[in-house]
């Protein structure tokens, strides 16, 4: 877990979902947090643990999809020596090591029936049985569960336990996807790129040229806060120039004309001749000035290889098919400059 990180937004629906887990914290109940990947399920689960009464007793964590299925129970409740083939020793569980504490269970959903099973046993009754011993355990454990999967959905198609679901869903906190929370995406990126900058050395914070603000606005963020640190933290890192603001963000860095590719397997309708696909029509019931539309679309289009290639002009004309005369006409005609 990245302790080192924090929390950072301002919409209201991030602020709702921290503020339901402070409220939910002094409880001695069970939470189950819902999210994305990447959306911050691990630092509401800290931030339940040091807001409790027991922040000072063990916060355990464990990624339940890290393990294999045969292993799983193995590291939830320990077992005696002999146990199975490799036992050599006796050891404690993650049950055992949280007592008083809280136990962290990330990815909830991969747990297998038999893990549910018995983790529905010391949810109810407070006691864990090590494999091999027939001698239960005492535990005193509060339970923070996260998972991106739909687990009454599983529940409903026998995937999941209903009756473990009921016990851990004392309060639900629903952690909102980056692309709804208003405002937050330009706080966020400001936050890592400064902290980028000052990791690099950097003697100031240019900011972000303002394409790639509006480029960092509009994209749909699939991986949420993780994904966007990631994309400005290297937009950074590549950056020559810390006087000049950051021109260019790459969001895929796996996009590149010398990647492989996955074999295909010939079809029947391989042979068939590829129609090029149409490209993403544009919102033409907004357009109201032709003129204005196709330049402002010129524009983004310039701007945008500019940065890709650190305003060097002859490149970026190269890039686009221009001349370099071509290309400075329209330097000038959007009367773009590298500040921006």
């Amino acid at each position: 877990m990245e302790r080192e990180n924090q929390f950072i937004g301002q919409s209201g629906a991030f602020l709702d979902a921290v503020e339901r887990a402070s409220r939910a914290a002094p409880m001695r109940r069970p939470v189950l947090v819902i999210g994305e990947r990447g959306t911050g399920k691990e630092l509401i689960a800290e931030r339940l643990h040091r807001l409790s009464t027991r922040w000072d007793e063990p916060l355990v964590v464990m990624n339940c999809a890290a393990l294999p299925e045969t292993l799983i129970e193995a590291e939830l409740f320990g077992h005696e020596a002999g146990a199975f083939t490799g036992a050599t020793k006796a050891r404690v569980g993650r049950f055992e090591e949280a007592d008083k504490g809280t136990l962290f269970l990330d990815e909830l959903g991969t747990l297998s029936m038999g893990a549910q099973e018995r983790l529905l046993r010391a949810v109810e009754y407070g006691e864990i049985t090590r494999i091999g011993s027939s001698r239960p355990v005492r535990v005193d454990v509060r339970i923070v569960a996260a998972t991106n999967e739909d687990l009454p959905g599983k529940a409903e198609r026998g995937e999941f336990r209903a009756d473990l679901l009921d016990r851990l869903s004392f309060e639900v906190i629903t952690l909102p996807p980056l692309r709804v929370r208003e405002g937050d995406i330009g706080v966020l990126a400001d936050y890592f790129g400064r902290r980028m900058a000052a990791e690099l050395g950097w003697e100031g914070w240019p900011g972000f040229a303002g394409h790639v603000a509006q480029e960092l606005e509009t994209h749909p963020w699939p991986g949420n806060v993780r994904e966007l640190r990631n994309v400005v933290e290297r937009a950074i890192y590549r950056w020559d120039d810390w006087g000049q603001p950051i021109g260019h963000v790459v969001f895929d860095p796996f996009d590149s004309p010398w990647k492989p590719l996955d074999p295909v397997k010939p079809s029947p309708k391989a042979a068939e001749p590829r129609q090029a696909q149409p490209a993403t029509t544009p919102d033409f019931e907004t357009v109201d000035d032709l003129r204005s539309a196709v330049d402002a679309h010129e524009r983004a289009i310039v701007e945008h290889a500019l940065g890709k290639h650190r305003w060097n002009q002859r490149q970026t004309a190269k890039a686009l098919g221009l001349s370099y005369d071509q290309l400075r006409h329209c330097i000038k005609k959007h009367g773009l400059t590298d500040g921006d």
